[in-house]
């Protein structure tokens, strides 16, 4: 099998990357490093089955050769970097995709589709099952991202239902683990960054707006069992251990000798109440759930950041 992987070298893109690898599969990795990051895929480098290229799925796709697989996990993900670059998103959520989609269609190839539980945007349902239609904000801040992504999943389904592209669609609920970015702007690296600093945390609004914390191996293996499903519609893949941020917050703390202290912010227009995956679907369709609990997870992530901190400061 040889598998093309857009945004490869993001923190998802390379940890799918590393998963294919280990399978047997040949892999080509695509990224224009606007988020991702080349050290993300430095450990690849002499591997025979590896190839990277530099290249912008929202301008042109060229790929030489057979292809069986094509997964679509090009996009700014975190508020301050799709914030940051809302054309950008926009397009590839947009004209990435149909790039991306022509890829498989061409090379008769399978199609992934790597979207997100910001489909359901600010729910008014949870825990959040795939049916809901979700409450999104279409010219909010937060829409940039939220409507590419609603728009890739309604690319994807077309090209699936007029096109007979096989294509997959994974709903990502919110994941990590080593190779985040420490100045990701998520939750777990904003505190973690904050407290290594010695800053105060920073939560906005009352901390009792709610998230569930998937760690990324138990993510890659979800989307590895559902990339070879039969499964044509959306899945959730996520943690259905619903946490608040401000116990998360202190969960964090807690690993700190000297823990820093706690400030409080607004909260950012859009920003969802809860978010909480049901997984029902994954484990009667893929026999998957999480394995990892948050407080390995957070061992894991937490010596990561330390490491990754400590050679930013020694520059």
């Amino acid at each position: 099998m040889r598998a093309v992987v857009t945004g490869a070298a993001g923190f998802l893109g390379s940890h799918l990357c590393d998963r294919l690898l280990a399978e047997g599969w040949e892999v080509l990795a695509l990224d224009n490093f606007i988020t991702g990051a080349a050290e993300n895929l430095r450990h690849l480098e002499g591997n025979g089955k590896f190839k990277f290229q530099k290249a912008d799925v929202s301008d042109a796709l060229h790929v030489e050769g057979p292809v069986e697989y094509v997964f679509h996990f090009a996009s700014p993900a975190s508020p301050p970097d799709y914030l940051k670059h809302p054309i950008e998103t926009m397009r590839v959520g947009s004209a990435g995709t149909v790039k991306a989609l022509e890829l498989a269609r061409d090379k008769g190839a399978k199609f992934f589709l790597s979207s997100t539980s910001e489909c359901y945007g600010d729910p008014e349902v949870s825990p959040q099952h795939e049916d809901y239609w979700g409450n999104v904000n279409p010219v909010g801040p937060r829409s940039v991202y939220d409507e590419a992504k609603r728009f890739s999943e309604a690319l994807t389904m077309g090209y699936h239902r007029f096109c007979g592209v096989d294509t997959h669609i994974v709903r990502i609920f919110n994941t990590y683990g080593p190779r985040m970015r420490l100045n990701d702007g998520r939750a777990l690296p904003n505190f973690v960054y904050q407290a290594l600093s010695g800053s105060p945390i920073t939560i906005y609004g009352d901390g009792k707006q709610t998230r569930s914390f998937c760690y990324v191996s138990d993510l890659i293996e979800g989307i590895y069992r559902l990339a070879l499903s039969d499964e044509h519609y959306p899945v959730n893949i996520g943690n259905p251990s619903e946490i608040t941020i401000l116990e998360f917050a202190e969960k964090i703390r807690a690993h700190f000798p000297k823990a820093p202290e706690l400030v409080f912010e607004p909260l950012p227009e859009d920003d969802p109440k809860r978010r909480c995956p049901d997984i029902s679907k994954a484990k009667r369709l893929l026999q998957w759930e999480p394995k990892v609990n948050l407080e390995e997870g957070l061992r894991l992530t937490l010596a990561y950041f330390r490491e990754t901190y400590a050679k930013s400061v020694a520059k």
